[in-house]
């Protein structure tokens, strides 16, 4: 058994609660985005596989942890482009078209995994670190928070930003609009489907971020199927916070926050099984999803495909 309540092992359970939470914080980022406009993706699992795994074979070969980000941001951006055209381009089915992404990102990332590194397990080396000058320096906080790579502090600017442009911006009214009613979209002169495919190839970069994320900050390496229901997480996490992004991240952290106590429970004396400890951050999810039910939102047009001039 470990002390617990050492700074030290204080500020590595911060710093865990962050590595957990930041990929789901881009990830629900992108379903924000999505599912205001109207979109449904069920395939940001099989997206965020995709960032992870492009993402850390491009770090591994480059050594280059910005060419790895970018290299998952673009994985998730072409995995959406496939969803645009069924789901949006042909009004197909978005909850069939939703899975099967998913299971053709999972499918995929293990064949290319296996057939090229085997059974070995490839591991990447540190990020660098950004350290914010004086907060860097606090104790406990300074070195969990305040040191993180530079990708986290990206991650905390795209959510301000969205936040921003989906509450105070034309741009954001288009794309609420799309999700509200797009009929009255069309009328005012906007371009539903246009308003849509920008959305979802967006949702896709983010999501493909978080997957990246992930692979290279959170974990250094990649394993198949690594994601684990973060992205059906993070539907949950978006139809919960209604298009607030301050609950989004709220909601991510409380996320962060039982993956890292069940890490802490394996290190301690408490006998639980394995499989339990890591139940532990569906179940919250599930608990929340309870408990806020009544209070959950999807915008009235969610899911349907939108044909101009059809009522």
């Amino acid at each position: 058994m470990i002390d617990i309540f050492t700074t030290t092992f204080i500020a590595t359970f911060i710093a865990g609660v962050i590595a957990s939470a930041i990929p789901l914080v881009l990830g629900s980022l992108g379903e924000t985005l999505g599912e205001q406009s109207g979109v449904l993706n069920l395939g940001i699992e099989g997206m965020m596989l995709f960032g992870a795994y492009f993402g850390f074979v491009t770090t591994l070969e480059t050594n280059s942890y910005f060419l790895g980000l970018l290299a998952g941001i673009a994985a998730g951006f072409v995995m959406s482009i496939l969803m645009v055209m069924l789901n949006i381009w042909l009004g197909l089915n978005q909850i069939v078209i939703g899975l099967a992404l998913t299971m053709i990102g999972g499918g995929i990332t293990s064949v290319l995994y296996f057939s090229t590194y085997g059974q070995t397990t490839p591991r990447l080396g540190q990020p660098d670190v950004f350290p914010i000058p004086v907060l860097s320096d606090l104790p406990v906080v300074g070195s969990s928070i305040f040191q993180q790579p530079l990708a986290f502090w990206i991650a905390l600017v795209l959510a301000f930003v969205v936040s921003v442009v989906l509450r105070n911006t034309n741009f954001g009214l288009r794309v609420r609009a799309a999700g509200q009613n797009p009929n009255s979209l069309d009328a005012a002169g906007g371009n539903v489907v246009r308003t849509r495919t920008f959305v979802a190839l967006l949702g896709g970069a983010f999501a493909g971020f978080g997957g990246a994320y992930l692979a290279l900050m959170s974990a250094g390496t990649f394993t198949p199927f690594m994601t684990s229901g973060i992205g059906y997480i993070a539907i949950v996490v978006t139809m919960l916070s209604r298009g607030r992004i301050l609950w989004v991240i709220a909601s991510s952290f409380v996320y962060g926050i039982s993956v890292s106590v069940g890490t802490v429970l394996q290190l301690t004396s408490f006998d639980l099984p394995t499989d339990v400890i890591k139940m532990l951050p569906f179940v919250a999810v599930m608990i929340t999803l309870i408990v806020f039910a009544r209070s959950s939102y999807v915008p009235p047009a969610l899911g349907v495909p939108y044909t101009r001039g059809a009522r």
